[in-house]
């Protein structure tokens, strides 16, 4: 039996056995087993296979990553050499575009239902996606929410989260003295027995489980187990508009980190952008010549974090925080006229840095 089909032997059984008091320790196991399978295929073992292929060793460059995922013929392609101005085959085929091509947005690629179980391309094309600090999640408007689903689905299946945050649920292992299970807020949808069931398929028989996360649930235990899961915000890209009525527009604004665009009459891209900078929360700095007026064609883009005076220095070159005066001008600094800083000062979006020798 194939991995693919144990998952759907699971998955089955999963869906017929009812939640209680009595079956829980099973469905914990279930679930423990669920995850165990999926892990290989994320992480498949063995001989064999041929490797990623052409497009797919995608070299991480810029500040920051995003990744087009949607099913075919949804605009990606349009959309993505529109932003970036680097060519991706356009037509009206399915799968015209069967590699990633990388441009200033990093990541482009289709996605097929079954992606997860190694349908097409799909396990190359996520792999990628779980690399991204942002993906942008192509959807048609004219059934954009069925589509979503399967799209979600199959990234769940790879152990990418969406939107999420790792969960408040700490499990640490000892050498004796079995499991002790705390919680510091009510658990409504995991109870003893599952949360030891997970524990017995992963073979912790000595450990301590402490769980903050509120209506945290076995899905939740066994991602904090497995310890793969990549935690990455999404932006649904609605696209084609320019097809549908301002009635059915309102009505996609309703969905929840959206942006509805049209990428090929170029419509609301703008805010597309702007959400993408706020979500990635970078960081732009300009540089000030001495005697000249700030140069704000080309900024020093930082994340959020990571964006002191001395990170400022390093991206231009590592020698310069060694011997260097620094002015700072824009919301960090004290004063409009401008304020001397050190090394350890933190930069605001749209900041202007003039830095001297000692």
């Amino acid at each position: 039996m194939t991995t693919v089909q144990k998952i759907k032997e699971i998955e089955d059984e999963m869906s017929k056995t009812q939640k209680n008091k009595a079956t829980s320790y099973h469905l914990g196991q279930l679930k423990a087993k669920l995850a165990k399978l999926r892990r290989e295929l994320i992480s498949p073992t063995g001989g064999g296979g041929g490797g990623g292929g052409l497009g797919f060793d995608v070299a991480r460059t810029g500040i920051a990553s995003v990744g087009f995922v949607g099913f075919p013929s949804v605009g990606k392609s349009t959309l993505m050499s529109k932003l970036t101005g680097t060519h991706s085959e356009v037509s009206e085929i399915d799968f015209t575009t069967l590699t990633t091509v990388p441009g200033t947005l990093k990541v482009h690629a289709g996605i097929i239902e079954g992606a997860n179980d190694g349908k097409g391309r799909g396990r190359q094309v996520i792999a990628v996606a779980r690399t991204c600090n942002l993906i942008f999640i192509v959807l048609d408007v004219l059934k954009p929410l069925g589509d979503k689903a399967i799209i979600e689905g199959e990234l769940e299946g790879f152990g990418i989260r969406l939107n999420k945050k790792p969960p408040a649920i700490l499990v640490r292992k000892k050498d004796k003295g079995g499991v002790a299970i705390t919680n510091t807020v009510p658990l409504t949808n995991i109870d003893h027995d599952e949360i030891k069931a997970v524990l017995s398929e992963y073979k912790i028989s000595n450990a301590d489980i402490a769980i903050r996360e509120p209506n945290a649930t076995a899905d939740d235990l066994v991602d904090v187990v497995e310890g793969n899961r990549v935690y990455i915000p999404a932006i649904y890209v609605l696209n084609k508009i320019d097809a549908i009525s301002i009635e059915e527009l309102d009505l996609l604004y309703k969905i929840p980190h959206s942006c509805p665009i049209s990428s090929r009459e170029w419509l609301n891209v703008d805010e597309l952008i702007q959400m993408m900078w706020e979500t990635l929360d970078l960081v732009r700095v300009y540089t000030k010549p001495r005697g000249l007026a700030p140069d704000y064609s080309q900024p020093v883009v930082l994340r959020r974090g990571k964006c002191s005076v001395e990170d400022f220095c390093n991206a231009i070159h590592k020698e310069i925080a060694k011997q260097m005066n620094a002015i700072v001008w824009g919301a960090s600094a004290k004063h409009s006229r401008g304020q001397k800083v050190g090394l350890d000062h933190i930069l605001e979006d749209e900041d202007v840095v003039h830095i001297s020798k000692k």
